[in-house]
């Protein structure tokens, strides 16, 4: 209820005279005053009104009465404050709540704090409004959205797609933001040790690796007999012995070399170190094709460079994005995750073969985090724009709009992209 606090007089001369007739007839039994308070809600207030009534009204000698009516002036003076004084108070900034979803560049969680290229913009914007901010952290993109349509939050603050069904649900300023979809994929060359190794396994090689370690174990064995017999400067001890033996067999299957074996049995013996590189020889250069020949039959089934690789395949997605959205239509099998590390980890485990995602975002944590063995491949498709979202009817979603583009035209937004992305040009 709004509180009136203004005191009507009929004017001075008036109540001078009907206080004096007051005096009169108040030994009459009757009463009479023509000044008219409003409703006054404050304690302070009614302490004048009390105040005034006992001047004008008492009967009391006029020199007291004028004495009485400075100190009632100067008691209003100190409870009722100065326009000036109202005016020189700064005003107060709106608290606004602020809906976010952790995803690199553009929101960057840490320790209850957030940086990125869409909580710097924003908090630009909020500063030339005068709000405060409150961020609130949703897990997955569709819990913001729905917050944000439900009213939970006021504004919503991430790399948001503004799309034609979300439009219907919120109301988004001016897009700041072009992007688009790409696919990430393991490296070339980091197919996956399970993979190679399983590979290994339906081709038989394994088997064969194994009969390569038998037949290294027995010559080991061999040879180490063999020179304990023949060769009298061989170590005497069981385990130096197979040791060398051992060093021996290593040194001629994998490079070729006799490592300084002593020849005990003259050309005969320089027959049997041929032979001995050879198979050498031949043992390396299996292994290695094997190896190859699988990786690259691993890569070639599981590869996906382009939107043409993807029937067949199983992709990742984020809850609620616009990628969901799109693999939805386009019928390709897929699967959803909330951020973008479970994608991946997902994807090293052989759960997925791609990740449709938002080329920023995916070129972000490519470049970033190089030891996970990912990168981005093919071109940009299904162009999009983001924005900041509001609930439908929301009184901010204009000024914010007005700010943005102001902030576009200063080079502000370029500016952060710089920051992020690094100059593009």
């Amino acid at each position: 209820m709004a509180t009136d606090s203004t005191i009507e007089w009929r004017g001075a001369a008036t109540q001078s005279s009907e206080c004096a007739m007051s005096n009169q007839k108040r030994s009459q039994g009757q009463a009479g005053s023509t000044i008219k308070f409003g409703s006054f809600g404050t304690p302070r207030i009614r302490f004048v009104r009390v105040l005034l009534w006992s001047v004008l009204c008492l009967p009391m000698s006029r020199p007291f009465n004028t004495a009485v009516l400075l100190f009632a002036g100067l008691v209003i003076c100190a409870l009722t404050p100065s326009a000036s004084n109202a005016q020189a108070q700064p005003p107060v900034a709106r608290l606004v709540n602020v809906g976010v979803y952790a995803s690199p560049p553009f929101v960057v969680a840490d320790n209850n704090t957030y940086d990125g290229m869409a909580t710097d913009l924003w908090e630009a914007v909020a500063g030339d409004l005068n709000l405060g901010t409150r961020y609130v952290a949703y897990p997955t993109l569709r819990e913001l959205v729905d917050a944000t349509r439900n009213g939970e939050v006021d504004a919503a603050v991430t790399n948001l797609t503004v799309t034609s069904a979300r439009a219907q649900l919120l109301a988004f300023t001016q897009p700041w933001y072009d992007a688009g979809l790409r696919l990430m994929v393991p490296s070339v060359g980091s197919s996956g040790f399970d993979r190679v190794l399983s590979g290994l396994s339906d081709a038989g090689h394994l088997r064969a690796y194994g009969w390569l370690l038998a037949v290294i174990a027995a010559a080991t064995i061999g040879f180490t007999l063999f020179d304990r017999k023949f060769d009298p400067e061989f170590p005497r001890r069981w385990h130096e012995g197979a040791a060398e033996s051992f060093h021996h067999v290593i040194s001629i299957a994998t490079n070729g070399e006799t490592s300084g074996r002593r020849n005990l049995f003259g050309w005969v013996g320089r027959i049997w170190q041929a032979v001995w590189m050879l198979v050498g020889v031949g043992i390396i250069a299996y292994v290695t094709s094997s190896v190859t020949s699988v990786m690259t039959t691993v890569a070639i089934e599981r590869g996906v460079h382009s939107l043409a690789d993807l029937p067949g395949k199983t992709v990742g997605v984020f809850q609620g994005s616009a990628s969901e959205d799109f693999v939805a239509a386009a019928g390709i099998e897929s699967r959803s995750y909330k951020d973008i590390d479970a994608a991946v980890a997902a994807m090293n485990d052989g759960d997925i073969d791609a990740i449709i995602g938002d080329a920023p975002v995916l070129e972000y944590y490519a470049h970033s985090r190089p030891s996970e063995d990912v990168e981005v491949v093919g071109r940009i498709f299904h162009p999009d724009k983001y924005g900041f979202a509001f609930p439908t009817g929301s009184d901010l979603a204009q000024p914010v709009t007005l700010q943005l583009l102001k902030r576009m035209e200063d080079g502000t937004v370029e500016k952060l992209r710089n920051r992020y992305f690094g100059n593009t040009n």
